[in-house]
């Protein structure tokens, strides 16, 4: 009888234990491309409110940093999925980082160029004879396509030209007069520039997707070979419609998205105002977004980057292929 009562325990502990193992989370890991902030918000809202426990995920979330490379860490393996903008994915699938396109939850970007116009700039035929300040690390694209568009040099040795400075990511060259005109994005440096004392009566903002030359911003980025597994797939489908539930609530109550992000915020550096401010301003980039790439929004990208005249070097040299897939969202969609 002994036995029995011990065989059966083993038995129950046994499939205890396979239970325990079937229902385990799939553990993911996320790359930001930056800091800790509400331009990810949605990811921390996800894993906040249980989002993504609901679809058996347990998510690693890894804040990026001006020294980490989001590309570079899913190349090395650090990564599962990563947040970029598209010019820098691109720019790595060209070089040999098989990086696809799974999802896009910012259906608009916030990067933009805003001129004092004190300097004399009023429409984009005045940029020649400035200094502006451009942003680097795969962010000059739009700028360089832009001017290329114009006739306008960049080498600052012509007078037809413009003087190019690289710019850190602050607003401080146009507050503290080394450029007229500065690379903001519409959540971040743009009310740097306007707590500085700085009015939106001084400034002449020039908008890059208005003019013609705007990028997709903010996507999701797998290695191409890992989609060809059936389970990574299928985890992919469950952290995308987990992550744009969390984008959507994140939306519906920007409040409560921005007190997360500021809970998550390990270094202390963000304060609740900034982050409320930068919640409201990415709700309105996410905003109409279901998490689908729209093809178009890619084809823009694509002719925004192959125009790009960079004196450092190009994004892309022609066409991608196999760049985008739109088969995560349609299944998450369902």
């Amino acid at each position: 009888m002994k036995n029995m009562i011990a065989g059966a325990m083993t038995l129950g502990l046994a499939t205890g234990l396979t239970a325990g193992a079937a229902s385990a989370a799939d553990d993911l890991t996320l790359q930001l491309k930056w800091v800790t902030q509400a331009q990810f918000a949605g990811y921390y809202v996800a894993k906040d409110k249980g989002f993504y426990d609901e679809e058996d995920l347990n998510v690693t979330i890894k804040a990026g940093g001006p020294d980490i490379a989001p590309e570079q860490v899913i190349a090395a393996g650090g990564a599962d999925v990563i947040t970029t903008w598209m010019a820098a994915a691109l720019a790595a699938r060209e070089r040999g980082v098989d990086l696809v396109n799974i999802a896009q939850p910012f259906k608009t970007g916030g990067l933009q160029v805003n001129c004092l116009k004190s300097s004399g700039i009023e429409t984009p035929a005045d940029f020649p004879g400035h200094t502006m300040g451009v942003w680097f690390y795969g962010n000059e694209y739009p700028f360089y396509a832009w001017m290329a568009s114009l006739g306008i040099k960049t080498d600052g040795a012509s007078e037809d030209g413009v003087t190019v400075i690289k710019q850190a990511f602050s607003a401080d060259p146009l507050i503290q007069g080394q450029a007229d005109c500065i690379s903001t994005m519409t959540y971040n440096e743009y009310r740097q520039i306007l707590q500085a004392g700085i009015t939106e009566d001084e400034l002449v903002t020039f908008n890059y997707l208005k003019e013609g030359f705007g990028m997709l911003e903010d996507g999701l980025y797998v290695l191409g070979d890992k989609l060809e597994d059936p389970a990574f797939k299928d985890e992919m489908v469950r952290f995308v419609r987990a992550s744009m539930k969390g984008w959507k609530y994140a939306e519906a109550n920007p409040a409560e998205a921005a007190e997360i992000v500021l809970e998550n915020d390990e270094t202390g550096a963000q304060t609740l105002d900034h982050q409320e401010y930068m919640m409201t301003e990415v709700a309105k980039l996410t905003a109409g977004s279901n998490g689908a790439l729209d093809p178009a929004d890619y084809d823009q990208t694509v002719a925004t980057l192959l125009k790009a005249v960079s004196p450092d070097n190009p994004a892309i040299t022609k066409e991608p292929e196999g760049a985008y897939t739109l088969e995560i969202t349609d299944a998450a969609l369902k």
